[in-house]
């Protein structure tokens, strides 16, 4: 009984430091203004960058919304990378370059790790625009999503912009419980930036300047790792530029796309998505992102122990799935307001158990061995 008291202190001390973090993540989301539109005329000259691989069945409607952007053509340049499709996705890029879209096809051999960042790299060094920003090949946005992020760096003159990313056109119960996780992290990402501690943002829609990207020598120093391309170059603006990073909050500079079809690439998108961790710095959000793993290995540890010690583990196992799902309950409704989405609260419930043994495994799986992405065995 004596183990079982310790952990039932100990399950408790994990609790309340989860409700604590999720607190900072609603007080971080709550300190970042809506962004209102300035008037006056955008100046500013922009490379839009994509690097894509074997994307045909989407890439031409990501081009469509983007040559439909309501801004000076003068000063907009776009350049994708084709990363050794093996599809039509070159033939169907090069077919607008009447339009001024301007292709790149990466030609090493299939020896490297970090294929998207030497792809965005590339593109850099050729780009002649103040700002670069960054896109998938399978992402839609409206007309004014240029523009809006424009006006805010020219308003705010920050050094990154991180904007909000939303999935959308769910077909079936699982694409919708994907949105409402996905939006948790979108808003996570977006309180770490408003307490002035940036942690996470999403590299399909990340706007930074090109000279600050050479300032912090790019991707050198992350550059052998697959991923990375936008997490682990926002650590190290944000050590060069404190106070120079912002989030825009403004629902006309969303980017949408698709969730995962099925459970196996959903789990290999996050895997890759959890290796990044293993190059955090800041050992603040190391501790914390190991108590928060810790709090979801108790809440199975106290499941299990449940059938065992009965009354006082099923207690602490309620106590823990309450906080839980309340307080994340109270940030996900603001940030499912902005994404318009607060139907999905209604998953809450049903999502949370199953978060829980997801988090616990991508924590170990993402860190460890080699994972698939876009058809290559990559670390």
């Amino acid at each position: 009984m004596e183990v079982v008291s310790a952990l039932s202190y100990f399950t408790v001390f994990l609790t309340l430091i989860y409700v604590f973090v999720v607190g900072t993540f609603i007080r971080g989301w709550a300190k970042i203004p809506y962004f209102k539109w300035n008037e006056g005329k955008a100046t500013t000259k922009v490379s839009i960058l994509i690097a894509a691989r074997n994307e045909e069945d989407k890439i031409g409607k990501t081009i469509d919304d983007i040559l439909a952007q309501d801004y000076d053509k003068n000063l907009v340049e776009v350049i994708i990378i084709d990363d050794h499709s093996t599809d039509e996705t070159s033939a169907i890029i090069s077919s607008y370059a009447n339009q001024g879209i301007q292709l790149i096809q990466l030609n090493e051999a299939n020896a490297l790790n970090s294929y998207k960042k030497k792809a965005i790299q590339t593109a850099i060094g050729q780009a002649t625009g103040q700002l670069i920003i960054t896109t998938d090949a399978d992402c839609r946005m409206g007309k004014n999503w240029l523009k809006t992020i424009v006006n805010c760096y020219e308003v705010n003159g920050y050094k990154m912009i991180s904007s909000p990313v939303a999935y959308f056109e769910e077909k079936n119960l699982f694409e919708n419980l994907q949105t409402l996780e996905f939006s948790y992290l979108i808003g996570l990402g977006a309180s770490t930036i408003g307490n002035n501690n940036p942690s996470t943002c999403n590299g399909a829609n990340l706007a930074y300047e090109r000279e600050a990207f050479f300032a912090v020598g790019g991707f050198k120093g992350i550059d052998d790792l697959a991923s990375g391309d936008d997490e682990l170059l926002l650590h190290k603006m944000a050590a060069l530029y404190e106070g120079k990073i912002g989030f825009l909050k403004n629902s006309e500079a969303i980017v949408y796309t698709h969730a995962k079809p099925n459970v196996k690439e959903f789990l290999q998108q996050r895997k890759r998505w959890a290796s990044k961790t293993t190059r955090y710095k800041d050992k603040l959000v190391i501790a914390l992102g190991l108590s928060i793993w810790l709090f979801n290995v108790s809440i199975i540890v106290n499941s299990i122990m449940a059938f065992i010690f009965t009354d006082i583990c099923l207690k602490f196992l309620l106590f823990q799935l309450i906080c839980k799902l309340t307080i994340e309950l109270i940030f996900l409704y603001s940030v499912t307001g902005f994404f318009k989405r607060r139907l999905l609260l209604f998953l809450l419930p049903l999502l949370n158990p199953m978060h829980v043994v997801y988090f616990v495994y991508i924590g170990l799986a993402g860190n460890s061995g080699k994972y698939n992405w876009k058809g290559r065995m990559v670390k």
